[in-house]
């Protein structure tokens, strides 16, 4: 079997990721070094075998590790199949120094609800626009590690605490920024909440993430710009979209139809 390469890498613009990095390799090994920063990895497909503080682990599909900063480790591909990964580099600030130990300990975490958490963060990551829905699922993902690295029995078991007054403070926050769009760290400073249990109360309260909630505020807007007449590239600037892409992609799924195919129906009528 040929050596196979494949990597794409990039400086997403959201507080706290350094680096997102994805690769397909099969014969390549990385040698003992070391990261600045945090390295939160899943495999989607092999398994990756890597020695830690000189113990060895493995990455089954299931399994999301985290390995600390400025520890070294390696990395090779158990089989000759190599393997694909996705991997997050955190700043060393996100979960804190006193973690090390425990992370240095039991890196590989077994636990369906964050490998799907970090799988959808790594998907609104690759989507310029989605800041403040990274934002909010890095949040819940720091929030679960910390869990599990601190009280490893009780990581699963975190229940929402109620909140209508809150949730509706930052509904009002959402609400008076929908074309420009606000960040969860500044919406937790105007209400002073701690970040993560402002997500959760919002969403408890509304049957809905903050971010869905802007995001549905928007194409109300674009709906009523397209329904003025104005063209789908100037709405989408007009209703606080990245672009054109990133508004037909939330367009479509929340209404059913492209901004494009929109406009023309409503102006025939």
């Amino acid at each position: 079997m040929a050596t196979r390469q494949e990597v794409s890498a990039w400086r997403p613009a959201v507080r706290g990721v350094v680096e997102v990095f994805h690769a397909h390799f099969t014969e390549y090994a990385y040698p003992m070094h070391v990261h600045d920063a945090w390295t939160l990895l899943i495999v989607d497909d092999g398994a990756v075998r890597y020695d830690l503080d000189r113990h060895e682990h493995g990455t089954p599909h299931d399994t999301v590790s985290l390995l600390p900063p400025h520890v070294p480790h390696n990395g090779s591909p158990v089989d000759p199949r190599g393997f694909r990964k996705r991997v997050l580099y955190l700043d060393a600030g996100v979960l804190g120094e006193e973690l090390i130990g425990p992370a240095v300990d039991a890196p590989d975490l077994r636990d369906p609800v964050l490998r799907r958490r970090v799988g959808q963060l790594h998907s609104a990551l690759a989507r310029p626009g989605d800041e403040l829905e990274a934002d909010s699922r890095l949040t819940l993902i720091g929030e679960r590690l910390r869990d599990h690295l601190r009280h490893p029995a009780q990581a699963a078991v975190r229940a929402p605490r109620p909140d209508p007054v809150l949730a509706s403070r930052l509904r009002e926050l959402l609400d008076a920024h929908v074309v420009r769009g606000i960040g969860l760290q500044e919406a937790a400073r105007v209400v002073q909440a701690h970040p993560a249990h402002l997500v959760r109360a919002f969403s408890g309260a509304y049957g809905i993430a903050p971010h869905q909630y802007l995001t549905a505020r928007r194409v109300d807007r674009a709906r009523r710009l397209l329904l003025d007449g104005r063209p789908p590239g100037e709405v989408a600037a007009a209703a606080g979209f990245y672009d054109q892409a990133h508004l037909t992609r939330h367009f479509r799924k929340l209404v059913g139809v492209t901004p494009g195919r929109y406009r023309r129906t409503s102006s025939v009528r």
